[in-house]
């Protein structure tokens, strides 16, 4: 108790000291106003310097700041606030993707094709064509490129690829590991786009057309870039704008609707600029000519590897031998899930780690129901 009493009287008298001398009191005050000083002054450089880099003579930053707004669900503000219609609209114009006219031509596809060659012809060949023994159905690759890394999922056998739909379709979305622990996929990836009816960045509502074993879930008009993607009765991976009548002669069994479409027939679209979407988490689909599927999904959103571009998921899916190839939905919703589990690092709109619920996603589904 004495000592408890004795640390207050010394406290007392530590402040009466203080109170008596004003220089005590004046250095204080003048530390504070260093710090505040400080403080300012980073503020105003750190204005200045986003200022300089928002209106300067850098077009390149221009272009990848407005495009990768413009493309996100609830962060266009982030351009608009800064620049006017007609500056935006002229970064668009001159940063875009000019997509490969027509629909794939599923004659030049062979999903017979079960002989490997004894030599291959380079190490991307070698690595999609040399099986995983662990799970020779489906094997995963490590990309790792300067501003993004993620995985390249290659799948042997498209037959066993379907659809996943929400359980709460036009209501909310679901997690793909959901989807995916609900249907049995034991490889899944995000699918198509949707609407965020609630503005809650979880979407139950699939854009355009979707199909599910044959059966259409969602037809809906679409005016976006791409148009429908999916396989067909031959398991082969099919491009087109069609409606839900068209898509039925082309004996679609499993499809989504997103895009651009990236690859057509072995030709590349043209990228214009950045491709207008600028760079993000990205997800991509396609399929070489052996019947071999890819699955990409690449992260980004971080310090020094913001994402990827469309250029760069032409380049990746030609690498390792895409003849057909389209983007799926991105940002948030790029996820790659084995066994229930997701295995890349999505980072959301606020800096979590962590996906959203979706509509649609693609699964490898190996037990028959």
């Amino acid at each position: 108790m004495k000592l408890a009493v004795d640390e207050i009287r010394k406290k007392e008298v530590d402040y009466k000291n203080e109170k008596r001398d004003p220089k005590k009191r004046k250095n204080k005050g003048s530390k504070s106003k260093k710090v505040f000083k400080v403080i300012l002054n980073m503020a105003i450089i750190g204005g200045a310097l986003g200022l300089f880099l928002l209106y300067g003579p850098f077009e390149k930053f221009r272009a990848w700041y407005i495009t990768t707004a413009m493309t996100t669900m609830h962060h266009q503000y982030l351009a608009t606030w800064f620049y006017s219609e007609e500056t935006i609209n002229n970064v668009l114009s001159n940063n875009r993707v000019i997509e490969v006219e027509g629909e794939t031509d599923t004659s030049l596809i062979n999903t017979d094709s079960t002989e490997q060659p004894i030599t291959y012809e380079n190490e991307y060949e070698r690595a999609v064509l040399e099986k995983d023994q662990n799970h020779p159905e489906y094997k995963i690759i490590d990309i790792k490129e300067k501003n993004f890394e993620g995985y390249l999922a290659v799948v042997y056998d498209a037959s066993k690829i379907h659809t996943l739909v929400t359980s709460k379709l036009n209501v909310s979305g679901q997690y793909v590991t959901t989807m995916a622990e609900n249907s049995k996929a034991v490889l899944a990836i995000n699918g198509g786009g949707f609407e965020d009816l609630n503005h809650n960045s979880t979407g139950g509502s699939p854009l355009g057309l979707t199909i599910a074993n044959g059966k259409v879930i969602t037809s809906k008009s679409y005016g976006g870039a791409g148009g429908v993607i999916g396989f067909d009765e031959d398991d082969k991976l099919v491009l087109g704008r069609w409606t839900a009548a068209q898509a039925k002669e082309k004996n679609v069994r499993d499809a989504v609707t997103c895009g651009p479409f990236l690859i057509m027939n072995g030709e590349a679209s043209t990228v214009v600029g950045n491709g207008g979407w600028g760079d993000a988490p990205r997800t991509a689909i396609g399929q070489r000519r052996d019947g071999i599927v890819l699955w990409l999904v690449v992260d980004g959103r971080r310090v020094g590897m913001p994402g990827a571009d469309m250029d760069d998921l032409i380049q990746i899916m030609q690498r390792y031998g895409a003849y057909n190839a389209s983007a799926l939905d991105g940002g948030t919703s790029s996820v790659m899930v084995e066994n229930y589990k997701v295995i890349n690092d999505p980072i959301d709109s606020t800096g979590a780690h962590k996906t959203r619920p979706i509509a649609t996603g693609f699964g490898l589904i190996l037990e028959d129901d």
